[in-house]
Parts: structure tokens; C-alpha cells; sequence
């Protein structure tokens, strides 16, 4: 890989000679690939899991193809090893209250989630709408229920969530130095003044995610970055500014701790763990994990506020046309508050707080759509719900599996009665279908078909 020299020269003399050639050599070696399987799946028989990261409980090296039954059905999540490690260090407790702040396109979200296993909630925020759009793709297909993805500013959620969080994960915008190898093409836009540029904008972010987290409350920060100026010098900053704790953080072999000497000496900074490629295996990354000071621990018996003046209850009318719909479709699923938002209806996580000012892009888990006269179940639901909470199931073969991903109709047997069926393939379930007079409707979203 051709580094610019610049690069070289600064990690020449952060590492001395020795450690720096050995350090750009390992841009030359191919990137690490990695996938994290979902606890709230069936686990794949057909994946290969004979490397197993002792780093991630939920994490194997190895590639899963995009256009397979277990990433579209949400099984499994492509991740490179070293990221796994962020949502190992920040491993939510059962209800707790999570944000993650900068989270498309979902790696760390699909990670929380997996610890959360549906209980508190999860707010998982990205600034960018475009990349916010795959942050709530990969949020449905890990069939999380206690979610809800917002498209909004770091200043507002600050203002409008104050000290509302027990933990809070910022994966950081970055120089993105660690992953030079898996995108080259990052190595274009990298000049000797970015790393600088970047830590502007993340003690931005930092400066108004402080204020989400309740005191007590626990921050992880992480970045994709070597820079010192984005990782240690930034720690430094939040514990001199906010008076932060910085936590230990358990180094696996090949992990190495964060370097007091290039920021402010303070010896804490080795608690942090550096991850090098030529050390470990996987790409690059910073990560820390801190206490906010205080022992608050919030008051859980707090009655929770109106979700917001733009989500209200459901009409009578909208109440009779779900009520046939589970009546004949599923069997008494648990849903947690049903609301109405944009004709769509929602099963909303209990600890929702209320969301005015706040733009939200998904709120919870989507059950489906009122139309005229009919309720039109979701794709996210037929992800979502267990096949023991739908009465109707079809188990399909990866032929049919292949028309339905591309969006075409399949027959089926003529003799199955007409109505929604949630289809099933190996094990997993992968949407809703309506079947009519032998066919079933494909309703799998325009916007993710595929071919094979």
C-alpha cells in the first residue's frame, strides 16, 4: 500500500524505527474479516466456527456473504474482529438505558442490542439520513424491539435528554487510519492536519454527549484511528474537562494499552487499549471506556413522559382492523405500548422518553401499516416475531427463498387458505407473505431486493 510519507514519518517517530517498520508493513497484508452471530437467532449450522475470537463471545474470523438466508434473515453480522471488541467493552447491563451516538451503519448498535436481548432501551442516533436509512436496516433484520433510531444533532438529543442515559457508546468520526487496509481508498483523503481536523469535531460530539449521561453513568469511546490526537489527547481532555473516571479495560494477547506519553502523561491512559495490526489480528482501533462523576443511579419508578405530540393512540377504527388482524395472524405476541405514527403502528419500548424536537426514523419495533380498510403487516415484523407467535407459518426452500428476496410471487400448495403467512427458511424466519389461491404476494421491501 502506498502510505503518504507524512504518515510514515509521524508513526517513525511516535514508535521509533524498529516498531514503525514492522507497523507499515502490516498495511501491505491482507484486511481481517470477521462475523458476530445473533443470540436472538438460531445459531447457522452451515458457517464455518472453527475461529472463534476470545476477545467477542458472539464473534468468529471468517466472511458471510451479504446475499445469504443467515445475514438477510439477521443471523449473523459482518464485522471485522478488532470492532467487535467496542460492544464487548461497553456490554450493556439487562435494562438498562443505552444511547449510541454516532451508530450507522449498526455494527455497535446489532452488538448493545445483543447484550440488551429486547429489555431497556436502545436509542441508536447517526447525523447522516442517508447512512441513518442503514442504520435501521440492520437494526430490523437483528429483530431488536426496545430500539429506536433517530436522525438528529448531538446538541439537541444533549438538550432534550439531559442525564438521561446509564451508558453511552461514541464510535467516533475519525481520520479512519485503522482502516486503511479494508478502504484504501481512505488513504486519499488522509493529509497530515486531518487527524487534528477530526479531534475538533469529536470534542464537539463529546461536549454535548456528556450531558446525556446520568451521573455514574458510563462513557465508551472508541475511534479507528492511530492518531493520538483522537485517541489518548482526547481522553485526556474528558478528564480534565468533565473530571471523568477512566475504567480499566481487559487487554487480550496482542491488545496494547493506551500511551500516556503522547498525550498528557497521565498514567490512567493505560487502562485505554490500542489495537495494531501488526500486534493483532484485525484492523486498527482506540477504545476507552470512562465514569462520569457522580452515584446517581436515576429514579426507575419515574412514570414515563407522552412519547411525543406527533405519536398518538390508536383510532377506533385502526384498534378493530389490529385486532383482526392478530385475532387471525398471531398468537398472543409480547408487544410492549401500541402507538400510531404516521399510519404506521408501533410496539413502543416502555422506557421511551418523550421524543418532541427529536427527528426519529424508527421508533421501536414497525408491525405494520393501516391502509384503507386492511392492515398490512411489516417486513420488520415478520423478522421480529418467533414462529411460535404466528399462527400461520410456511416453510420455504432456498428456491423460493431466492424469488422472494428479488421480490417475486411463488406458488405454493392450493390447498392453504387464504391470509398472511410468516415464511420460513432453514430455521429462520425471513418475512410475511399474503397467500391468495395457491400464489403467495411477495411484500419483501423494493428498496433491499436482491439477485443471487
Amino acid at each position: 500500500m502506498d502510505l503518504p510519507t507524512t504518515f510514515i514519518e509521524k508513526y517513525e517517530k511516535l514508535l521509533g524505527e524498529k516498531e514503525a517498520a514492522a507497523f507499515i508493513k502490516s498495511f501491505s497484508a491482507p484486511a481481517d474479516h470477521g462475523f458476530r452471530i445473533n443470540p436472538l437467532k438460531p445459531k447457522p449450522k452451515e458457517l464455518d466456527y472453527r475461529q472463534p475470537t476470545p476477545h467477542c463471545q458472539f464473534g468468529y474470523h471468517g466472511q458471510v456473504s451479504g446475499k445469504s438466508i443467515v445475514h438477510q434473515a439477521g443471523a449473523v453480522y459482518s464485522q471485522e474482529p478488532s470492532a467487535m471488541y467496542v460492544g464487548e467493552v461497553a456490554k450493556p447491563h439487562l435494562n438498562e438505558k443505552v444511547l449510541d451516538l454516532c451508530a450507522a451503519p449498526g455494527g455497535k448498535t446489532t452488538h448493545l442490542g445483543s447484550y440488551l436481548q429486547n429489555t431497556g432501551l436502545l436509542m441508536a442516533n447517526e447525523i447522516d439520513s442517508k447512512r441513518a436509512k442503514a442504520l435501521v436496516e440492520n437494526v430490523e433484520r437483528f429483530s431488536f424491539t426496545n430500539t429506536i433510531v433517530t436522525n438528529t444533532n448531538p446538541d439537541v438529543l444533549a438538550q432534550k435528554l439531559p442525564g438521561f442515559f446509564d451508558r453511552l457508546l461514541v464510535d467516533a468520526p475519525c481520520s479512519g487510519e485503522g482502516m486503511f487496509r479494508k478502504d484504501p481508498a481512505a488513504v486519499g483523503y488522509w493529509n497530515i492536519d486531518y487527524p487534528a481536523e477530526c479531534a475538533k469535531r469529536q470534542r464537539t460530539i463529546l461536549a454535548a454527549a456528556v450531558n446525556n449521561l446520568r451521573p455514574g453513568g458510563e462513557l465508551i469511546y472508541s475511534t479507528c484511528t492511530f492518531a493520538p490526537e483522537e485517541d489518548e489527547q482526547i481522553i485526556a481532555w474528558l478528564v480534565s474537562e468533565y473530571h471523568f473516571e477512566i475504567l480499566p479495560i481487559k487487554k487480550f494477547p496482542g491488545m496494547d494499552a493506551g500511551k500516556p506519553n503522547w498525550a498528557d502523561g497521565n498514567p490512567d491512559l493505560q487502562k485505554c487499549v490500542r489495537i495494531f495490526p501488526h500486534h493483532f489480528q484485525g484492523e486498527g482501533h482506540f477504545i476507552a471506556k470512562l465514569k462520569k462523576p457522580g452515584d446517581n443511579l436515576g429514579d426507575s419508578n419515574k412514570r414515563p413522559e407522552a412519547i411525543s405530540r406527533n405519536i398518538s393512540s390508536l383510532t377506533r377504527d385502526q384498534q378493530q382492523l389490529w385486532n383482526a388482524f392478530a385475532k387471525e395472524t398471531l398468537n398472543q405476541p409480547r408487544l410492549q405500548k401500541l402507538v400510531n405514527f404516521k399510519d404506521d403502528l408501533y410496539s413502543v419500548p416502555e422506557q421511551t422518553p418523550n421524543l418532541d424536537g427529536i427527528k426519529v426514523v424508527r421508533l421501536g419495533l414497525k408491525l405494520g401499516t393501516f391502509k384503507k380498510k386492511r392492515f398490512e403487516p411489516s417486513y420488520a415484523a415478520g423478522l421480529a416475531l418467533q414462529p411460535n407467535q404466528v399462527k400461520n407459518t410456511l416453510k420455504i426452500d432456498q428456491a423460493k427463498w431466492a424469488k422472494y428476496v428479488h421480490g417475486d410471487t411463488f406458488s405454493v400448495d392450493p390447498g392453504i387458505k387464504k391470509g398472511w403467512y410468516q415464511i420460513i427458511c432453514e430455521d429462520l424466519p425471513i418475512g410475511f407473505v399474503k397467500v391468495v389461491n395457491g400464489t403467495a404476494k411477495n411484500f419483501f421491501p423494493k428498496g433491499l431486493r436482491f439477485n443471487l
